[in-house]
């Protein structure tokens, strides 16, 4: 009698990846957890050396049962930059930073409070993507024009994983990057904010494979209570509150 397969969870989270083995019927089989640091070099600085997750990672699936498929969900809105070859060119701004507030006036000058909500779905604030890049951009130019590539957290760790760069939904729409209407990158969002198309990954829908591109944390969890329709409501008390 052939072996039920094993499907794996994997959380790219703030102080940790969480990964578990589960049944297709979703009884759990083992589970993992592998911490990392997180670095605030001056007030309001958040970063992560994205070689942290990835190592995580490795320990903890190292731990679990040979795994069928692998689902991946993580912390949203941090920012990964890789030059061509792939390579991490500093450390991951994440979510928490609050250095942009200055990029965010920029970005809503730039396109307009209510065309950029129209867009996004989203005012700019501190925490999305887009701020850092421009933040990049007006304080780290050697770094910013050596960009080849940008990732969010779990999407780093997928690239490690598979060496596909992708992106899901939920994921880009995060960015304040993601024409949320059409599920798309906007190219008048770049255009206004100059900013090359080409460093982005292409957009999936979160089942979609081969490479299932996942889901940012938020996303994930409503999912897994069974928030998938207009009127249920979840409180969730994470790392942010």
């Amino acid at each position: 009698m052939r072996a039920e397969p094993t499907l794996v969870g994997v959380d790219v989270g703030t102080t940790g990846v969480k990964a578990v083995a589960i049944t297709p019927d979703g009884g759990v089989l083992a589970r993992a957890e592998e911490a990392y640091p997180l670095s605030t070099p001056r007030p309001g600085w958040a970063e992560q050396d994205p070689e942290d997750w990835w190592r995580a990672t490795e320990r903890a699936l190292g731990t679990l049962p040979e795994a069928a498929a692998i689902g991946l969900s993580g912390q949203m809105h941090g920012l990964v930059v890789l030059g061509a070859d792939d390579r991490v060119l500093r450390p991951a701004i994440l979510w928490n930073d609050q250095r942009t507030a200055a990029e965010c006036a920029e970005i809503e000058e730039r396109i307009g409070l209510d065309r950029l909500i129209a867009l996004t779905g989203n005012r700019a604030l501190t925490g999305f993507t887009a701020p850092k890049l421009l933040w990049l951009r007006n304080h780290e130019p050697e770094v910013y024009g050596r960009i080849g590539h940008v990732l969010l957290p779990k999407d780093y760790v997928r690239l490690r994983l598979t060496g596909d760069r992708a992106i899901d939904v939920a994921d880009a729409s995060g960015t304040l990057l993601f024409d949320v209407a059409r599920r798309r990158w906007s190219n008048e969002v770049l255009d206004a904010l100059e900013l090359p198309t080409e460093w982005l990954p292409p957009a999936y829908e979160s089942p979609d494979v081969p490479g299932a591109p996942g889901a940012g944390d938020q996303a994930a969890g409503a999912l897994g209570v069974g928030i998938d329709r207009p009127g249920p409501l979840s409180v969730v008390l994470g790392t942010s509150g």
